[in-house]
């Protein structure tokens, strides 16, 4: 069978035959590309199409999921009854069900996430701008000595999710992506590697490769020379992909399932100020052509904008439904799934919003401090918001980058970290479904030799 809406509809007929109190299905779609160059060689071509369905099944109380690439009805049949029967099987849990019938969504805008002249691009069309981002990189100085690659995928999907509870909506999604990765190496042959990319749905929208390349290199560029520095506490710079890791990181602590789990620093402090003033926090799904944006959550509830941190205070936790009926609450339409799992919570778009200063004017204001451009491991305790990760990045004097540094750790707590961001730039650029501009966070534990 074709996947779609009628194919759906009759899932849920199946499921309620092989006695299923109340059933989810979703259908994906797709085709996706991948094409990978290395000193202009093509180092990976990959080409993949895919049709899945999954089911969540419910028996009263008790509830399984499963998924399936075979569509056949015979083997479908056989598919349902079983998870049906896997369902009778599981411990019951009063919290489990399907969102209450007016929960769902009726309607929705249309939100641009196709890009209405390309699904994906061929493959040498691929390979060309892979192979331009590289050559500009290379050719862009001398100190370019290498390459780890450069990469363009391209993907096509479409996503239809009903409920026995009433639901049934579809979309289609384009994303298109391209990077490069390379490597610097000066005269006492100190070498280092930095990457860039960009990304978005549409193919007309995505950074010329040759800019894209030059960031790459002007990034390892900068890394060359890098010293290391001796334990301070100094103020903190985060480039935008950084601070949007903070961001992220918040939104964590903020989601449902680490408030009933009771893993968060952010549990009862709904109301609170958990930040500085001058940050706000927002989560919206329905920006038309953002890579995170999408009409209906994995539950099938309308998306909307919300703010999680607005002027400094914790106006919203992000939850599904299972983890609102946990917290006596209701869902944010947070709710974020793959084919045959469970839903889970995510953030969609998740942005700090700009401030008034360039990040010039934010490096300006730092007598003696550093800007952080990479980040190294996962050190964050989410329970206690202790955080302490391996860095790299460019130390500043004097209001001026003076040099890069490396092997080193940057430390403080969450709690405070927020609470003390100075300033926030004005340079957000999405990228990616989560984004942040510079900020300069006012003081933290520099770890070195």
């Amino acid at each position: 069978m074709e996947i779609g809406l009628e194919l759906g509809q009759w899932v849920l007929e199946q499921a309620a035959a092989a006695g299923a109190s109340a059933a989810e299905v979703m259908m994906v779609g797709g085709e996706s590309l991948s094409a990978g160059v290395r000193l202009g060689e093509v180092e990976k071509l990959k080409s993949a199409r895919e049709r899945r369905l999954g089911i969540r099944v419910f028996v009263g109380q008790r509830a399984a999921t499963a998924s399936t690439a075979d569509l056949g009805d015979d083997s479908l049949r056989r598919f349902v009854a079983d998870t049906v029967a896997l369902a009778r099987l599981t411990a019951p849990d009063p919290m489990a069900g399907l969102p209450r019938a007016e929960e769902y969504a009726r309607s929705w805008p249309e939100l641009d996430l196709a890009d209405p002249s390309h699904r994906i691009v061929d493959a040498e069309q691929a390979l060309t701008a892979a192979r331009a981002a590289e050559a500009a990189a290379l050719k862009s100085d001398p100190r370019i000595k290498n390459s780890e690659g450069a990469e363009f995928d391209s993907g096509f999907g479409e996503v239809f999710l009903l409920s026995s509870g009433g639901f049934s909506g579809s979309y289609l999604s384009t994303s298109f992506s391209l990077s490069a990765a390379v490597v610097a190496q000066d005269e006492q042959g100190g070498m280092q590697r930095d990457s860039w990319y960009s990304a978005n749905r549409h193919l007309s929208r995505l950074a010329p490769p040759e800019e894209i390349g030059l960031l790459a290199a002007r990034r390892a560029l900068r890394r060359l020379g890098a010293r290391k520095l001796k334990t301070t506490r100094a103020p903190v710079v985060f480039e935008p992909e950084l601070a949007a890791g903070l961001i992220r990181t918040l939104a964590g602590a903020a989601s449902g399932t680490a408030l009933y789990k009771r893993s968060s620093f952010l549990l009862d402090r709904l109301g609170e100020t958990v930040a500085a003033p001058i940050v706000t926090i927002v989560d919206d799904a329905t920006v038309p052509g953002l890579l995170g944006s999408r009409p209906f959550d994995g539950e099938g509830l309308a998306t909307r904008r919300k703010y999680v941190v607005e002027q400094g205070v914790l106006r919203n936790y992000l939850l599904d439904c299972y983890s609102a009926r946990k917290l006596n609450s209701r869902s944010t339409a947070n709710a974020t799934r793959a084919v045959g799992e469970a839903p889970g919570v995510s953030a969609f778009n998740l942005h700090l919003q700009p401030g008034p200063y360039t990040p010039a004017q934010i490096v300006a204001s730092v007598r003696s401090g550093l800007l952080v451009t990479e980040l190294i491991g996962f050190g964050i305790n989410q329970v206690t918001g202790d955080y302490s990760r391996g860095a790299s990045g460019l130390w500043i004097e004097d209001g001026e980058i003076a040099y890069p540094v490396q092997e080193i750790t940057i430390a403080g707590n969450l709690k405070q970290m927020f609470q003390a961001i100075e300033m926030v730039g004005d340079d957000l650029v999405w990228r990616s479904s989560s984004a942040a501009p510079t900020l300069k966070i006012g003081e933290m534990t520099i770890a070195g030799s």
